[in-house]
């Protein structure tokens, strides 16, 4: 009687600490992931020649990461549902190595499609648990922040990658680029393998779960909240280098200034999402949106004054960097429940926006210009704004966040 009442306080302590370690190692893992996969953005004409393909077929294995990553997040979530969660881990990042060593060493278009599509599985597999592994790792308030520092990785990527793969590939050759994210990948693996504690399966990951979830108001606000945003966000981007280009006639040097600032804005907007987070996760959601809705007002309004376009620009980084994190947080808070069926439909919404968002872009560039996919991209983003504002249950985040 008395070794289990003295055990009951110390199973309660280890519950509520917070695994840092492997907080970060899986801020580690994202940053090799998203390195990965942006890695050909500024490789592709090199990779193109030595295999002796088009640049466009060479794009066209980046495409095939993404669509297979949306396939590939609730197939993993479903699938693997009896797994304990560090075995998943450590085999999606034992997939960030192969494909790494793959691509390294590809021959022709075939062995590089292979890598790029084991790499999709893997940012696929990740995406959708990410907010299950925090959760795991860090419960309580602690959640916010812990996501942060994972989302971390994320925002060090999108400003490292692309620079850093065009100076190895000048200088080392695109391959060692890949034999780069390959030895990463190992060293992240061993981090994880020694500081990922056991995480049993919890929930009731399947289709039909995923369904019932979406029965809930709270969840298809911020479903929607997603398409709309990212839907804005990734039209603007995609013509952001037509815009700096285009209309405000900058040359090479200064865009490149341009883009370095966008991405240094959205690491600390990732910062401030989760302390904004810690507070209200439905407000730091629509702060976010909103954000981005004003940044991209700015851009569209002023791009007859350069230094206003360019703070509008990387206002708009901030406000990005704010949204995914303040999103992952909200979806912990309305779905703890089921947070991998709800972490694998979010991973999917995210794609169908991307995609959504790439379409509409484009038929805006065509028809009004770059400044007229700016525009659809304040308006889209004010909306998500407004519809997050809306849709919030005072009462019910009141209860959430005293719990």
């Amino acid at each position: 009687m008395t070794d289990s009442c003295l055990d009951l306080p110390v199973e309660d302590d280890r519950a509520d600490r917070v695994a840092w370690p492997a907080i970060i190692s899986l801020s580690l893992g994202v940053f090799g992931l998203v390195t990965a996969e942006f890695l050909p953005a500024s490789l592709l004409p090199p990779i193109a020649q030595d295999l002796s393909i088009s640049t466009g077929l060479a794009g066209q294995t980046v495409t095939a990461t993404a669509v297979i990553g949306a396939i590939a997040g609730p197939a993993i979530v479903v699938g693997g549902r009896k797994l304990d969660r560090r075995l998943v881990l450590l085999t999606l990042t034992s997939l960030l190595i192969i494909s790494s060593l793959i691509a390294a060493t590809s021959t022709g278009f075939i062995p590089l499609l292979v890598a790029r599509v084991l790499l999709g599985v893997a940012l696929g597999g990740f995406w959708a648990l990410s907010a299950a592994f925090a959760m795991r790792l860090a419960p309580g308030d602690n959640l916010p922040r812990a996501m942060s520092v994972i989302m971390a990785g994320v925002s060090v990527a999108t400003v490292c990658a692309a620079p850093l793969g065009a100076w190895i590939g000048a200088t080392l050759g695109w391959r060692a680029a890949f034999y780069l994210t390959a030895a990463l990948g190992v060293v992240v693996f061993l981090l994880q393998a020694f500081t990922v504690p056991a995480m049993p399966p919890a929930g009731h990951a399947s289709f039909a779960t995923m369904g019932r979830l979406l029965g809930r108001r709270s969840v298809r606000t911020v479903f929607f909240v997603i398409i709309l945003t990212a839907a804005g966000h990734f039209a603007g981007f995609t013509f952001i280098r037509s815009y700096l280009d285009d209309i405000m006639h900058l040359d090479v040097a200064t865009v490149s200034l341009v883009l370095l600032a966008f991405g240094v804005a959205g690491f600390f907007g990732n910062l401030a999402g989760g302390a904004l987070s810690a507070r209200s996760n439905a407000g730091a959601v629509a702060i976010a949106a909103l954000m981005i809705a004003i940044a991209m007002a700015i851009v569209a309004a002023s791009s007859s004054v350069a230094a206003i376009a360019i703070a509008g620009v990387a206002f708009w980084g901030f406000g990005f960097g704010a949204f995914p994190v303040s999103v992952q947080n909200r979806i912990t808070r309305i779905a703890s429940d089921e947070v991998e069926s709800a972490g694998a439909i979010m991973l999917t919404t995210f794609q169908v926006a991307i995609s959504s968002g790439a379409v509409i872009g484009g038929l805006l560039v065509d028809a009004s210009g770059p400044i007229g996919v700016m525009a659809f991209a304040a308006v889209s983003s004010a909306l998500a704004a407004a519809v997050m504002i809306s849709g919030r249950d005072h009462q019910t985040e009141a209860a959430e966040q005293a719990a």
